[in-house]
């Protein structure tokens, strides 16, 4: 591999900018290692060449003109085949969609373009992004980079494994209950669930409104400070957004972690889980002790009913969602998908609202209880070892409900209370397949998470490491 692949988002915009290497040099070399990835491990929906090489052209032009579009200038990004641009189709993983063209770009899209940032494809991703796996029976399973036969996580599949073949910089995911940290932690690579409302999801494909949000995989928590620095903030196209002033992410990465306090829970994130995956998560501990935090070991509430309550929240939303294409073309959709939203549709208006009620009540036990001890909560993000594809291929069969309940189980509790988290590679697995542990923060402190995962790569290799 060559060194300029290696390089971060952050390394090879610097690079650009300081004219060591141009922005045409990057996308050539992007491009053939994307073609090489998609051969071996179904990552990608379609490479955009042609245009991605003019885009590069010009962006060298404009800086040879000393004009800097923005800072991630000249660096080559594919993204979730989720997020529309306009004029274009988007297959969202589906047979469905891929036939309509956009009727306007994403305002994600939109602000990475004003930065600079060149999209060269889209990536493959769980059908509808509703599955955790990485599953896709139209389009194929995605693979993970580390072992083709094993899981990559979902649905932002095509995100972290990408990432993982260094046949990407960067890539926008979606975490609805856990589709930008999942894969992040089976392929080895960072990414930020953001708080509900951080970031703009006008022109992202809907799954569950109450609990969609949008969020960077990137190969460091430093790069997913600057996407995100450029993704936040209010927009006039999604009315649910936060005026909440947008802060220095990047800036932030230079403050001390010395003196945070780090909360351990006792129960539900540790129930169960693999010996393998525990030794990798608590030993990551030691690395935030040698630099003066303080962990502290928290007893949490009982998360389950939030777990639950979240399922029937996206699982009513969703079906809602997709009735009128349920009802007139369920043939195109799989079996899994079908299935899952044939229980959505069951779930009662009853069960719906008192779901979405005791949301606001869980995220002030939460605060008021655990976070009232420290300043960020580290868990798993999955406490099993990673399965194969082939292992967790269940369709929509009667193990369905049991293997997409147990790869969501730490994921989705902390969608419902709309909190932000960061999932960060921590060592590998017996298998050789790597492992992450998740920062849970307090509603948009985004910014402490960053910090501490950029403190943390600091001083360890983890992210750095590359697929055999």
């Amino acid at each position: 591999m060559s060194e300029l692949l290696a390089l971060s988002a952050t390394e090879l915009a610097s690079r650009i900018r300081a004219r060591r290497v141009s922005a045409s040099e990057a996308m050539q070399e992007t491009l053939a290692a994307a073609k090489r990835a998609h051969a071996r491990l179904n990552c990608f929906v379609r490479i955009d060449e042609a245009s991605a090489l003019a885009a590069a052209r010009l962006a060298d032009l404009e800086i040879e003109r000393g004009h800097l579009r923005g800072p991630l200038a000249g660096v080559p990004m594919a993204h979730k085949d989720m997020y529309y641009r306009e004029g274009v189709a988007s297959s969202c993983g589906s047979r469905i969609t891929r036939e309509r063209p956009a009727p306007a770009t994403a305002t994600a899209l939109r602000r990475l373009d004003a930065a600079g940032a060149l999209q060269f494809g889209v990536l493959n991703m769980t059908e509808f992004a509703y599955g955790p796996t990485g599953h896709n029976y139209h389009l194929g399973h995605c693979r993970n980079a580390w072992h083709p036969d094993y899981l990559t996580g979902g649905s932002s599949s095509g995100s972290g494994t990408s990432l993982a073949a260094r046949a990407n910089f960067a890539a926008l995911g979606s975490d609805t209950g856990g589709s930008v940290r999942l894969p992040a932690h089976f392929c080895g690579v960072t990414g930020l669930k953001t708080t509900t409302t951080r970031v703009s999801r006008a022109g992202a494909m809907p799954l569950s409104f109450s609990l969609d949000t949008v969020g960077p995989l990137a190969r460091t928590a430093e790069d997913c400070a600057l996407l995100l620095g450029v993704l936040a903030g209010q927009d006039p196209a999604d009315a649910t957004t936060s005026a909440r002033p947008v802060p220095d992410y990047v800036a932030a990465l230079a403050r001390p972690v010395k003196g945070l306090r780090i909360g351990v829970p006792k129960g539900y994130f540790y129930d169960g889980i693999d010996a393998s995956i525990e030794r990798l998560v608590r030993s990551s501990l030691d690395v935030f002790r040698a630099q003066g935090c303080e962990i502290v070991d928290v007893d949490v509430p009982d998360i389950e009913p939030w777990n639950q309550a979240a399922t029937a929240v996206i699982a009513a939303e969703a079906a809602a969602l997709h009735a009128d294409w349920l009802r007139e073309r369920p043939q195109d959709y799989s079996d899994q998908v079908r299935a899952r939203l044939e229980l959505g549709a069951a779930v009662g208006a009853t069960q719906y609202i008192n779901a979405l009620r005791l949301r606001s009540h869980a995220l002030e036990t939460w605060l008021a209880g655990v976070m009232s001890q420290v300043d960020v909560v580290h868990a798993p993000c999955v406490a099993f070892a990673t399965p194969t594809i082939a292992e967790t291929d269940v369709g929509g069969g009667p193990k369905m409900g049991q293997v997409l309940a147990q790869v969501t189980r730490l994921m989705r509790p902390v969608n419902f209370l709309g909190l932000p988290s960061l999932a960060v590679p921590c060592g590998f697995q017996p298998h050789g397949l790597p492992c992450a542990f998740q920062l849970i923060g307090r509603p948009f402190d985004e910014a402490l998470l960053l910090r501490l995962g950029h403190a943390y790569q600091g001083a360890t290799d983890w992210h750095a490491r590359l697929p055999g």
